[in-house]
């Protein structure tokens, strides 16, 4: 794959085992799914072209315009794919990676568990797709084998 059709800045580096060939869905585009409220399943994801993957990574989905033009473009994409829509997700009025002052307790949790504690000026300083990754990669439901190379990402781990 052609990788400078693809901006890096979409990836972690706990994602790189992935980023060539994109066969897995990158949390840029997870955190893109969370804001439009698509639940695309990983079935859905491998039906598409690289080309359709690199799309869905670059899209922008950060205004409420740019969510509805991104979820109309994917719906249709999964639609003509599959032929049917994806499920849908309720959207959190206030998601809580954008919430620079508030870590979530899950978070913590799985922190101290490698004995790492956010300090809230540390989650403040992370960008939201840094506080969204580790908002997923602490839920109980995901393999979170990334939680730890993702506190040494983000330098919260020392």
């Amino acid at each position: 794959m052609n990788l400078s059709k693809i901006n890096s800045q979409n990836f972690f580096e706990f994602e790189t085992d992935f980023v060539e060939s994109l066969n897995c869905i990158p949390m840029a585009v997870r955190m893109k799914l969370d804001t439009c409220g698509v639940k695309l399943k990983l079935s859905h994801w491998h039906q598409f072209n690289q080309q359709e993957r690199i799309d869905l990574v670059n899209m922008p989905c950060l205004t409420t315009s740019e969510a509805g033009t991104y979820k109309e473009f994917l719906q249709n994409l999964v639609q003509a794919k599959t032929g049917s829509f994806a499920g849908e997700l309720t959207v959190p009025p206030h998601p809580p990676w954008l919430d620079a002052a508030k870590i979530p307790d899950r978070v913590q949790e799985k922190a101290k568990v490698f004995d790492v504690t956010i300090s809230s000026e540390q989650w403040s300083a992370l960008t939201p797709l840094q506080r969204f990754a580790l908002i997923k990669l602490s839920r109980p439901s995901h393999e979170n084998r990334n939680f730890l190379p993702a506190l040494k990402e983000f330098n919260l781990y020392k």
